[in-house]
């Protein structure tokens, strides 16, 4: 009996579906282990009740979704945003199994959030909040369960928060169930750089193994948060030229190259972390509408904000040669087969941007095993790491003559299932 395809109106889960599925069709894999793949084996709703500054009391949902634990705990971020829903944190957890299953590490994919706009909330506003989830998800996390980190909304503070929530919850600290804890409170040194560091380093390989120029190589970072902002300044110091960045305020581009920087201090000294008014900061700096970043001529455009970013409607505007996905699902399909057609090779977000999940990785085991590392070993660990992924996917690329989205579906689906196979049904 043929497997009953999953469907969604959620863009993000129909493009996690669409790519496995396909990915699954190609590699021959049985109804009944696609159907088990395609299908997440726990997802969490919860409500968020929170008095709020001003004596109101507002209740918020939020989420926990574990798609495998097949390789190992569940691994994959909580955002704080107001788009947060439960497809949408399936998706990402979808493709959470992949990222950790093609980076070699033990983890599942999970994935959480509570739908709020973590801008417009006070301090302790998010914390009550960060505090009532982590209560409220206690009973499905854990260190060998599902350890979640950070992520869109969310950082270091709210981590601690929920640590210290659930510690005292249980009677004991539990270091070891969230990631992406600054390094005072058990955290890694380069934890936070991590994710940039991984797609930049990709961005570098990807130039060397084509014998493109990286010195003075032209790059575009749409997104300055912490992944674009990382990733542009590793880029800078990769020696490439950084003409245009962008976040929610507008593209700021210059021709000659930006002052990373200085943009860096810039956006830090902003109270929201933004952009605005960089242009009267670096002479030469143009400011654009959003959009306009995909309209600029570069060797490499790195999209680090929003899933769907590169769509049917701006796909064939795109002047990049290649794109390296800094976001989590930033390229929809039919985007994809737009830019196959014109000759843009992607690098997918599960390959570039695993050095996040690579790195939080690098945390548990030191929280689990009180040794910690310094930021010279993990940043070398990781560079080695992300070097080796990316060219074994650009091997089974060129010798199974597909793209690379599909190359590193292959090869993380079918270590996933090799698990499922061996484990049996009752996971």
């Amino acid at each position: 009996m043929a497997v009953v395809k999953r469907t969604s109106e959620n863009v993000l889960l129909r493009t996690a579906l669409a790519n496995f599925y396909g990915a699954a069709e190609e590699m021959g894999l049985p109804d009944g282990l696609t159907d088990i793949l395609a299908h997440s084996e726990r997802k969490t709703c919860v409500s968020v009740p929170v008095e709020m500054d001003d004596g109101s009391i507002r209740v918020f949902e939020g989420f926990r979704v574990l798609h495998s634990s097949a390789l190992g705990p569940g691994k994959g971020g909580v955002r704080f945003h107001q788009d947060v829903c439960m497809d949408e944190c399936e998706a990402l957890a979808f493709m959470m199994t992949w990222k950790c299953s093609l980076a070699g590490i033990p983890y599942g994919g999970g994935k959480g959030g509570v739908n709020c706009d973590s801008l417009k909330l006070s301090a302790k506003e998010k914390e009550r909040i960060a505090r009532t989830f982590a209560a409220r998800i206690e009973p499905v996390v854990g260190a060998m369960t599902d350890v979640p980190a950070p992520d869109l909304g969310t950082d270091p503070q709210t981590m601690v928060w929920f640590t210290d929530t659930i510690s005292k919850m249980r009677g004991r600290l539990e270091p070891a169930i969230f990631t992406g804890k600054p390094v005072s409170f058990w955290g890694a040194r380069g934890r936070g750089a991590a994710t940039g560091l991984g797609v930049a380093t990709c961005a570098k390989a990807l130039l060397d193994v084509v014998g493109a120029q990286v010195k003075g190589g032209k790059v575009t970072v749409q997104g300055f948060g912490n992944v674009g902002s990382f990733t542009a300044k590793f880029l800078h110091e990769f020696g490439m030229k950084v003409v245009a960045i962008s976040d929610i305020t507008g593209t700021y581009y210059c021709p000659d190259g930006l002052d990373i920087p200085k943009a860096l201090a810039h956006a830090a000294n902003d109270p929201k972390r933004l952009l605005t008014g960089f242009e009267k900061v670096q002479p030469g700096v143009k400011k654009m509408e959003c959009a306009d970043i995909f309209d600029i001529e570069c060797e490499v455009m790195l999209p680090c904000a929003m899933e769907g970013a590169i769509n049917a409607k701006n796909a064939d505007k795109i002047k990049a040669k290649f794109i390296v996905e800094g976001a989590n699902g930033p390229t929809t399909p039919e985007a994809d087969e737009i830019l196959a057609k014109k000759g843009v090779l992607v690098i997918p977000d599960f390959l570039a941007n695993s050095a996040g999940v690579i790195g939080s990785y690098y945390e548990w085991c030191q929280d689990l095993s009180g040794d910690f590392w310094t930021e010279e070993r993990y940043n070398e660990r990781l560079v080695h790491q992300m070097t080796e992924n990316f060219m074994r996917v650009w091997n089974y690329s060129k010798e199974h003559n597909v793209r690379m989205r599909r190359a590193a579906f292959l090869a993380a689906i079918h270590r996933v299932a090799e698990a499922v196979k061996m484990r049996g049904l009752f996971l």
